[in-house]
């Protein structure tokens, strides 16, 4: 299974986020906290790892980090409830969430999907597949981003307005999560902007890091 698994970027179907699931960053932006999981997607195409660089999309004049801890499905799962989530935890990946800020912005100011501002080619960078044994607390482990050295984000996954298994059974009644898919968990306070030429070094605790470049 997990060997599978090491494969998601492959046999994963979809790629299911959540947004504004940390009080930091509603407390940040001034809003309240959602009451339900607030969902949108991305296709497996936004995937790279490292060694691929970051591109700003055509017309992109705002390119904004989110650093995130992915969880990787193991197994189908729908309508599960929160008590059984962990069943169907294969394991996780550290993501970054990039996202076209402005495209996003000018979206929700005319009341269009945003897709495009989440989904673009690159905007999905991952770390290798981690194994679920090395993440025995999930529920409190530390997310950190830097740019250009620079620490940006660094918060801890016990600060989420909703926990990975309300997530996921949030999700599940809605939508069939199935083996390779990925849950991106949210991102805490800190994101901003990146341009052309700088280097983002992200990481979950002291389990993995990695390094993306942006290039236009």
């Amino acid at each position: 299974m997990t060997e599978r698994l090491k494969q998601f970027k492959e046999i994963g179907k979809k790629i299911v986020a959540v947004c504004r699931n940390y009080k930091g960053l509603t407390a940040a932006q001034g809003i309240p906290n959602p009451k339900t999981p607030s969902l949108f997607a991305k296709p497996t195409t936004a995937y790279i790892t490292e060694g691929q660089s970051i591109r700003i999309p055509e017309g992109c004049n705002l390119l904004y980090h989110e650093v995130e801890l992915g969880v990787v499905i193991k197994q189908k799962c729908s309508n599960v409830a929160v008590s059984d989530v962990d069943e169907y935890i294969g394991g996780f990946v550290l993501a970054l969430d990039m996202t076209a800020k402005d495209f996003h912005n000018e979206a929700k100011a005319n009341s269009r999907p945003w897709f495009l501002s989440k989904g673009f080619d690159t905007s999905c960078p991952v770390s290798d597949f981690i194994e679920k044994e090395k993440v025995p607390n999930y529920r409190d482990v530390r997310l950190w981003l830097k740019v250009d050295g620079a620490m940006k984000q660094d918060d801890s996954t016990a600060d989420m307005i909703f926990s990975v298994p309300e997530v996921i059974s949030y999700i599940s009644k809605y939508i069939t999560l199935e083996e390779g898919d990925v849950v991106l968990t949210g991102t805490p306070d800190g994101q901003g902007p990146v341009t052309d030429g700088q280097i983002m070094e992200a990481g979950l605790a002291d389990i993995v890091s990695m390094k993306f470049s942006v290039t236009k």
